[in-house]
């Protein structure tokens, strides 16, 4: 029997200012997410995320990519999403001020300009 011990902290938050950000609902596609060393497929907050979710609300998102310098980025990723066992509900930041400092990668230029109602802030 494996054994995980727990450890219960405050939400991790990727905004700057909590007061001010609109979010969206979304499904988080599974495909292509790494497992961890607890076996579990996490994505984590602050992820920049696309593939088409803001016209159709169907589709799944997927890790924004950028080809010839444009991006398809449509929104951060709010909190960590688990997508152990296939897609998982989650919920995409379009509009707010973000702390850099606090994802777990620095967006692209072209991330930054494809998110025109998000502001990066340090």
């Amino acid at each position: 029997m494996k054994y995980v011990e727990t450890t219960y902290t405050n939400k991790k938050t990727i905004l700057k200012f909590p007061d001010h950000y609109v979010n969206l609902a979304i499904t988080v596609n599974d495909a292509g997410v790494a497992t961890n060393t607890e076996g579990k497929k996490i994505v984590a907050a602050g992820t920049i995320l696309g593939g088409g979710v803001l016209a159709d609300q169907t589709k799944k998102a997927v890790k924004a990519t950028t080809t010839t310098g444009v991006s398809n980025a449509e929104g951060v990723l709010f909190e960590d999403v688990d997508v152990t066992y296939g897609p998982a509900s989650g919920a995409l930041l379009i509009h707010g001020f973000v702390d850099l400092n606090k994802l777990p990668a620095t967006p692209t230029a072209e991330e930054m300009t494809a998110l025109k109602q998000i502001t990066f802030l340090k």
